[in-house]
């Protein structure tokens, strides 16, 4: 699985082209720099102060202060004591305010970089063909937009900003304690060797960790989708034990990753503490010995006990740091390689205007495969005159959707031509070309929303006396009138609450109001009840009149009407003809008709 790559510790290519989302935001960056730097500052001030203290009040050694304090201290142990204090305080209530600052900020740009970022996946995935959604499940790229693009913010607002400020601190306090003693120096990062070992073992297992919680979320995201949307077949099958203990042993491998990360963390901070405190130890020992020698003032020992807990804080936030940096590299790898995808299926560098009379389709010898050579359509060869309805017939799986999807271009062929007044699909830009079309499905797709908002789909030009002129036609407006709200009823996820007929009524007005030229009905009346059939056959002389229609049949009364029906059998056009030519050769329509439309008619009739 993608989620399974480690990716490199830090690849500068992929990080140039992420931070390249907080280039609009550098100004809030810049500041948040800055403020970073003051506060580094301020850390390292207050052991200094701490310092004078004891060196010119508590245990007075000579040591002067520097100029600029030196006129503004009493001379008073009490009154230059509250002094310093106060300085101290206003050093710490300032660096309080610059931490949250500058966190602030990052959090901030943050925010803003990845609702950039999340915008433009989504962009991406609404422009992808339907081929890159049948090799990736919804729920691998519901991970993409949602928790890959989360540990890149956490590397925004706690990533590399903080590296930043943790080696800056680390600077700053090694420059001041070699200033004030080398030898001491020396001791408190003797212990460094062991900090780095521990750091290597930890960082290890964290990242093997890591790996397995990106799997176990991926996996958990793809099986949610899956089995929610399919809730109702569970149920019908009474599978919710089976499904209930394979998402137990998905989720158990999620509990067990974490086990591992925390027994990881568990481990290191008492490691790294214990370490920090031996350090501390050394320099009481070694720092307490040079005092009794007069080698160095109480002062600088006790400040080097305050830089020796600031040092080792960093050294811990950056092995922090570093799995951040690791997780961001790979998110950042695979979110770039979906928004890198190229979609085969794009408009050409000129494309052609649509006719605008009424012209013909035609597919001249069209061959197609969804996969290698296991072909779906062989050699297939008809047209469709302008104002002509024509019904496609065959078994499941001869190829009658995917003639459909070849014509709306969803798919590329591998062989032949479709063309549209002669003019080859390749040559429109595919929105031109399907906004020609109005499609019904078997299965009728709604979004929350209103009912309105599921008829025009965005389409601004819609007006309210359209969507009342299309829902007449196909027999919805008594429907939608006996709701409380109109048109403004709201749907749910998917149109739960609305029976299949009423859903699919939807999609025929759905298709009216946009006032296609062209017309498909992919099985459209094969789900609805006998009601609704009904009025679906009262509109369907409606709907096809004025525009050339295709019509996938399935319902006897669909195919009589048709001007022509087109039998395929295994991606194979075998018999072209009416209804009755057809019955009349008592060839493969024939035994169709047999098996699956008389009892139809019978029962119609």
């Amino acid at each position: 699985m993608e989620e399974e790559v480690q990716g490199k510790i830090y690849d500068w290519r992929l990080m140039r082209r992420l931070f390249g989302y907080a280039r609009p935001y550098w100004a809030v960056v810049a500041l948040s720099i800055a403020l970073m730097l003051v506060n580094s500052v301020l850390q390292v001030l207050g052991p200094l102060i701490t310092k004078l203290a004891v060196d010119r009040y508590l245990a007075p050694t000579g040591v002067k202060a520097p100029a600029v304090l030196e006129a503004w201290l009493s001379p008073d142990p009490r009154a230059g004591i509250t002094q310093l204090a106060l300085l101290f305080l206003a050093a710490l209530v300032t660096g309080l305010l610059f931490d949250f600052a500058q966190t602030f900020l990052m959090q901030w740009t943050g925010q803003r970089a990845m609702f950039d970022l999340r915008r433009q996946l989504m962009e991406k995935l609404q422009r992808l063909d339907i081929a890159y959604f049948d090799r990736h499940p919804v729920g691998r790229l519901v991970t993409r937009v949602t928790t890959d693009v989360d540990v890149l913010n956490e590397l925004f607002s706690s990533g590399l900003v903080a590296i930043f400020g943790d080696v800056l601190m680390l600077t700053f306090v090694l420059a001041v304690m070699f200033q004030l003693s080398p030898g001491m120096t020396v001791t408190l990062i003797s212990v460094m060797p062991l900090v780095v070992w521990v750091t290597v073992r930890f960082r290890r297992a964290v990242s093997h960790s890591y790996r397995r919680i990106r799997v176990a979320i991926a996996k958990i995201n793809a099986y949610l989708q899956e089995h929610v949307n399919g809730i109702a077949v569970l149920q019908l099958f009474n599978r919710e034990a089976p499904s209930a203990e394979r998402f137990a042993n998905i989720n158990d491998e999620h509990r067990e990753a974490f086990k591992d990360s925390i027994s990881a963390y568990g481990w290191f901070y008492p490691v790294v503490e214990f370490l920090g405190i031996l350090a501390l130890a050394l320099l009481l020992a070694y720092g307490g010995y040079r005092v009794r020698a007069g080698a160095l003032t109480l002062g600088s020992l006790v400040a080097f006990f305050q830089y020796g807990m600031r040092f080792f804080r960093p050294i811990q936030d950056l092995s922090e740091k570093y799995n951040i940096l690791q997780s961001a590299t790979a998110a950042a790898e695979r979110i770039f390689a979906l928004l890198d995808t190229r979609a085969e299926i794009v408009a050409p560098p000129a494309p052609r205007r649509f006719p605008e009379t009424p012209a013909a389709i035609e597919f001249d010898r069209v061959w197609f495969a969804y996969k290698d050579d296991d072909w779906v359509l062989r050699d297939v060869s008809f047209q469709v005159a302008p104002g002509e309805t024509i019904a496609v017939v065959g078994h499941t799986g001869a190829g009658k959707t995917t003639l459909t999807s070849l014509l709306l271009r969803f798919y590329d062929l591998q062989r032949g031509a479709i063309r549209i007044g002669g003019i080859g699909l390749r040559e429109f830009d595919p929105r031109e070309l399907r906004r020609q079309f109005g499609v019904v499905l078997q299965d009728p797709y709604l979004f929350t929303g209103t009912i309105g908002d599921n008829i025009r789909l965005g389409t601004g030009g819609i007006s309210h006396e359209r969507l009342i002129a299309a829902a007449e036609q196909v027999n919805l407006i008594d429907f939608i009138q006996s709701l409380p709200n109109g048109f403004a009823q709201e749907v749910r996820e998917r149109g739960n609450g609305l029976s299949t007929g009423q859903k699919q009524l939807i999609s025929f007005a759905r298709a009216l109001a946009h006032d296609p030229r062209y017309l498909v009905l992919d099985e459209a009346t094969s789900s609805v009840d006998t009601e609704t059939e009904m009025r679906v056959r009262e509109a369907l002389d409606r709907l096809v009149k004025g525009r050339t229609s295709i019509v996938i049949a399935h319902r006897l009364s669909t195919i009589q009407r048709a001007d022509r029906i087109l039998t395929l059998h295994k991606g194979q056009l075998r018999e072209t003809g009416t209804h009755q030519e057809l019955l009349a050769r008592r060839g493969l329509y024939w035994k169709l008709y047999q098996l699956q439309y008389k009892e139809q008619e019978n029962r119609s009739t």
